[in-house]
């Protein structure tokens, strides 16, 4: 039985756009555009650990808000993804780039240009759509 990786990810908005990274060259999945979070670690709480993810990340201080949705995405290779996201409005501090190639607040209409990991698609066209504000 495959084990399902456990991830969270923020949704960090201001105004009517969305903070979306761009990884190294260096991470799995090289240069794809991703919403920035991580891994759930043993015995964490998910707003637990996308604060600490935000932090590490970003350097910021997050209010983590209402999850906004939830999807499992299988890779071809076996691995399995469970991704909850969560809705970030609030912070304290300022954003600072620690970890990515290049970080942009971007409209919903903008994302489909950005070449996104394949488990955000469904965010992706969810924002896109609408159906996330």
């Amino acid at each position: 039985m495959t084990s399902i990786k456990r991830v969270v990810a923020a949704l960090i908005l201001r105004g009517d756009k969305v903070l979306v990274c761009q990884r190294t060259r260096h991470q799995t999945m090289p240069l794809k555009w991703e919403f920035p979070g991580g891994k759930i670690e043993s015995g964490e709480q998910p707003r637990d650990a996308l604060r600490r993810e935000l932090d590490e990340e970003l350097g910021i201080d997050a209010t983590i808000g209402e999850e906004v949705a939830r999807f499992r995405h299988d890779y071809k290779n076996g691995a399995a993804v469970e991704l909850r996201f969560y809705a970030v409005r609030e912070y304290r501090g300022e954003i600072e780039n620690r970890i990515f190639k290049d970080m942009r607040w971007a409209r919903p209409s903008d994302l489909p240009a950005l070449d996104f990991l394949e488990a955000d698609l469904g965010l992706v066209r969810n924002l896109v759509e609408g159906k996330i504000v």
